[in-house]
């Protein structure tokens, strides 16, 4: 495996993502890979590298900028960095949508198939992708927060596979009903699967926080996994 971090830009702003992929003479397939809240760390690259072994090319991307991370547990801190992103859904597609240029220019990729997954924030952030109007194959959202933001939709074309935990606190029911609602007025083909007594960040190793509602479930994750694999082979 081939992995390689890259230098992209966002405006002024530097942004650096992390490549990997199985050495091919020919363009594959690629998966945008957008990290938790704490930044691209170690769990954004692992899961870049997990999709690179699946036979695609997968990009941890960068939405805070070259250098700038969070740290586990620091919910405070790790807060500060994606509100700007939570409060502003324009700033947040924005900054993605260069993530997905930055891809589409790559050589090893073949730009007419491309998806999105990401955990937590970056669950959020995937969601805005779709709701962008960008022209990506299918997005992922794991553990993701679901609530739209201050910017109107655009014509989602994605299809939208969104993996839950039924007991996050974080993403109530009524939350995932009322998603499931816009996703069907907007006639798109949509999937959200549940985890039954799954918490929040329940993919991530980790996660051990029950108070805060971040629990690691291997059970679900496992599932979780099946299930992008899934996904994946089928908008590919």
């Amino acid at each position: 495996m081939i992995t390689k971090n890259i230098d992209y830009q966002d405006g002024n702003t530097l942004l650096e993502g992390f490549l990997a992929y199985e050495d091919t003479a020919s363009a594959k397939p690629a998966v945008i890979v957008s990290h938790d809240w704490s930044g691209r760390r170690e769990f954004a690259c692992k899961a870049a590298e997990r999709i690179a072994a699946m036979g695609y090319v997968g990009f941890a991307l960068d939405m805070y900028g070259k250098g700038i991370y969070g740290r586990d547990g620091d919910i405070e801190g790790n807060g500060a960095l994606m509100s700007p992103f939570a409060t502003d859904r324009a700033l947040l597609r924005q900054r993605i949508n260069a993530a997905l240029e930055a891809v589409r220019n790559l050589p090893q990729v073949d730009a007419s198939r491309i998806a999105a997954m990401g955990f937590c924030f970056g669950g959020m952030c995937v969601l805005e992708l779709a709701r962008s109007g960008a022209d990506v194959k299918g997005v992922i959202s794991i553990h993701g927060i679901f609530a739209p933001g201050n910017v109107a939709n655009e014509a989602i074309t994605a299809k939208v596979l969104c993996l839950h935990g039924h007991d996050d606190p974080m993403v109530p029911p009524e939350q995932v009903l009322a998603f499931e609602q816009e996703m069907t007025d907007a006639k798109v083909d949509w999937q959200v699967h549940v985890y039954g007594g799954t918490m929040h960040a329940f993919t991530n190793p980790v996660a051990n926080n029950p108070d805060f509602g971040t629990v690691y479930r291997e059970t679900a994750a496992n599932r979780a996994y099946q299930s992008i694999a899934n996904f994946l082979d089928e908008i590919f």
